[in-house]
Parts: C-alpha cells; structure tokens; sequence
C-alpha cells in the first residue's frame, strides 16, 4: 500500500476523494457545466506517489488544496496535484462514462507532505509555480463548496478511515507539462507559508 508522510509520520490512505468543478473560472476554462451538486470521484490507493511523471502529452496538471482525515474530521493539510489524462476524460465525458480511466490511474494523486491543521480553514490558500511562473492561484473564498460542506456530503454516504485524503478541487490554469519541469506548490495561512513540495518531473 501506497504511503504519505504527516507530520512526519507514514500514513496509509485508503483512499482519495475528490472533488470536482469546485471552482468557477475552471470550470469555464474547460467548457464544463455548472454541477447543480458537488461533483465527487475517486482515486485508490495505487494512484498516490510522491512523484511526478510524465505520462503523456495530453495528461495536464490540477493543483489543489488537499485534507487529511482522522477520526472523521480535516486534521491536515497538504498540496496535491491531480493528474488527468484529458482526451481520455472528454471521450469518457462525451460517452457519459465514469472517469477513473482518466482520473483513477497509477501515479495520478502526486502527493505532499501533510501538516497539522493549526490555522482557520477560512485563511487557506494554495500558489502553484512551474518553472518560475505563478501558473494557479486560489483561495477557501474561491471554492464553491466548503471543506466542511465537503466532508458532511461525503460522509452522507461513505466511511472515511483514517489518512484518507480530500482534494478540494483545482482553479483555472490547469495545463499539460513535459519531463524536466519544475513544480512549487504552497500552501499558505493569509502570508504565512504553511507547507511546500517541490518536484522535477520524470519520463515514467
């Protein structure tokens, strides 16, 4: 089983829950819909790792604000990157067809560190840089759906065990990357930088 480290300790996630179109100018980048409820997917165990791979020209970044679960409530934070292979998800969009050929793949949660949630959920706030470059940008204000908005729909319906992961959703500026980048993903309380993960990317 596939780890992650919080607060230094491994930690084995069952599993990963996402959540999609969870922010407005995204949604309008990708020509989505507006969901009249929260869109929700899973990734398994097998997709976290602690590296980012090249995986194919049409596969594009998704940073996002990630929570990690103890004893049902956010006792985490960290910066995650959904991996999305994009012609795979407009066919199996087009076809209305679950999306975990897309979403659910080995390698598609690249992961951070995670720390302790010590600060209001409310001042969060995500940047994400590629090779120098502000690239996404977002903010708890932007998110249509709140993390406690997200955790009570999620628990309407499915157990979280211990050091399962939420990925709150990406902003706009999700794009396609190739080997050699370099990612910086931060998260923030106001000014105040809270974790950071870098990673180079790899050919697979």
């Amino acid at each position: 089983m596939n780890t992650l480290l919080f607060n230094d300790t491994p930690i084995i996630p069952s599993k990963v829950i996402c959540i999609g179109r969870n922010y407005v100018e995204h949604i309008h980048e990708l020509n989505n819909e507006t969901p009249s409820s929260m869109v929700l997917f899973n990734k398994p165990n097998s997709a976290i790792t602690d590296t980012l791979c090249f995986i194919s020209p049409d596969t594009r970044f998704e940073g996002e604000i990630c929570f990690l679960m103890m004893d049902g409530a956010i006792a985490g934070v960290g910066f995650g990157l959904d991996l999305t292979k994009g012609e795979l998800q407009n066919y199996l969009k087009s076809k209305a067809l679950p999306w975990e050929r897309a979403k659910g793949f080995d390698g598609s949660a690249v992961l951070g560190d995670f720390v302790p949630l010590r600060v209001p959920l409310e001042s969060l706030r995500m940047t994400l840089h590629i090779n120098g470059t502000l690239v996404q940008e977002a903010t708890y204000a932007l998110m249509i759906y709140k993390p406690s908005e997200m955790v009570e729909e999620i628990a309407s319906f499915m157990r979280f065990e211990d050091g399962d992961i939420i990925m709150s959703g990406t902003p706009k500026g999700v794009n396609t990357y190739t080997v050699g980048d370099e990612f910086i993903g931060r998260i923030y309380s106001g000014d105040m930088l809270v974790v950071e993960n870098q990673w180079s990317v790899i050919q697979s």
